[in-house]
């Protein structure tokens, strides 16, 4: 089911990435009272009375005068325009209306989104006069609120809930694999689309971002059905943003959010860079199973130690995701692409992989035996009973004496043991510590 997405959009410095961190719990965003700190837009999940929703928080980038603070503040807003279901606009009753404000405001107005009017730091009874000016805005009744103390939060997710539409329902059958094929644009995801299915489904050029939308291609081979999403790139005909890279994160997790597996899509000639991880990452958080793709590995010039320099590589990049299996292949020239689909399906499987209670116990009994768990100002954790509780990831409850004491070195080892008993290669696992009560 495909979430929402509400998009926070306003200048830099405004208070962005506080209200942002407040919804969704966590200090994601770094806070800090100077414009342009947050340097790359993040993303979160929360709910609000039984709904959920993605939520966006457009960070500024580094400030060097005026008209670099008006460029900042049109691209992102053009980003989140472009794909949020509602958009918070949020201001600043310290400072009150200014022209990057008004700027804002207009494209908001132009694009018919639905927009909730935030004022920040309205911290005390004698900024609430402030809040009228903003009236002038032209986006109704503004709401007050204050990131630093908490204050008004729920009013403004009551709003902008009331605005988001009804979460979309997956149109396939639970037997079908969903592949989102992610990466930054030009590493060849149309072109590896359209080489999996045999004919130029996707139309393909060298222009990074040249795919206009989020693009679903059903498939089927020996009986296993399919559905390949291809993330889309620019909207805009005609229009380069400068920041292509951020526009694909963006597309890329609606992509993720509906996947079963994530191609992490790379381009073998140009290398691993900053933005692949942060796409990685996001396929990580939300839990899917996935695949590394080095694509183009026909034009790398390359010896019998290349492939495994480069394996090596990606094992030190992403050192979070060591479960990811690496493929290697050419789109263009059909090279290796063979072996994606094998590894496609046994990824798919681990990731829906479920382990009876016994045996995994059996495993935990034995790795406690052979390590047991450090002790902590003369504590010793101990495990009672452990349980898989959930799959898509697979999720295992360890039920403890004091969840305290599980140090995330010893849960790290916990979950190699488990790997190394059952697997579950391509897929993350999520491992959680709960205190036993008496009536567990």
């Amino acid at each position: 089911m495909a979430r929402p997405v509400i998009a926070i959009v306003g200048r830099p410095n405004v208070g962005k990435s506080t209200i942002f961190n407040r919804i969704i719990g966590d200090r994601l965003a770094i806070v800090e009272d100077k414009p342009g700190v947050t340097r790359d837009r993040l993303y979160g999940t929360a709910e609000w009375n039984g709904k959920p929703f993605s939520i966006i928080d457009t960070g500024g980038i580094e400030i060097d005068g005026d008209d670099e603070i008006m460029r900042s503040v049109k691209m992102q807003a053009e980003l989140a325009i472009a794909e949020a279901d509602v958009i918070v606009f949020m201001v600043d009753a310290k400072v009150g209306i200014t022209h990057a404000d008004e700027e804002v405001a207009q494209m908001l107005y132009r694009s018919k989104k639905p927009v909730v009017l935030a004022v920040n730091k309205v911290d005390n009874e004698n900024r609430q006069e402030e809040v009228y000016e903003f009236y002038s805005l032209g986006f109704g009744d503004p709401i007050a609120i204050s990131g630093a103390h908490g204050l008004g939060i729920g009013d403004l997710l009551e709003a902008a809930s009331m605005l988001l539409p009804e979460p979309k329902e997956e149109e396939y059958e639970d037997d079908v694999i969903k592949v989102a094929l992610i990466g930054r644009p030009n590493v060849g995801k149309s072109s590896l689309v359209n080489a999996l299915l045999g004919e130029d489904r996707v139309i393909v050029s060298n222009i990074a971002g040249t795919t206009r939308d989020a693009i679903d291609t059903p498939f089927e081979v020996d009986g296993q059905k399919y559905v390949l999403i291809d993330t889309a790139g620019m909207r805009k005909r005609g229009k380069v943003y400068e920041s292509t890279e951020k526009y694909s994160v963006m597309r890329a997790m609606k992509a993720i959010e509906r996947a079963d597996v994530a191609l992490i899509v790379i381009n073998g000639e140009e290398g691993i860079i900053e933005q692949d991880k942060h796409i990685a990452g996001y396929a990580h958080e939300a839990g899917k199973a996935s695949i590394f793709v080095v694509n183009k590995w026909d034009a790398v010039e390359k010896d019998e130690k290349t492939m495994l320099h480069f394996t090596t590589s990606i094992r030190e990049q992403f050192l979070f995701m060591t479960y990811a299996p690496v493929v290697f292949l050419s789109a263009k020239t059909k090279l290796r692409l063979h072996k994606l689909l094998p590894v496609i399906n046994h990824v798919s499987e681990q990731h829906a992989l479920r382990i009876p209670t016994h045996l995994l116990n059996d495993v935990i009994s034995d790795a406690v035996a052979m390590n047991p768990a450090p002790t902590d100002k003369g504590k010793r954790l101990r495990i009672n009973y452990v349980t898989q509780v959930a799959t898509k990831p697979p999720t295992i409850i360890c039920f403890v004496n004091d969840p305290e004491l599980m140090h995330f070195s010893y849960e790290r080892y916990l979950e190699n043991k488990i790997r190394a008993a059952f697997d579950f290669e391509g897929t993350p696992l999520r491992i959680y510590s709960r205190k036993k009560s008496d009536q567990d």
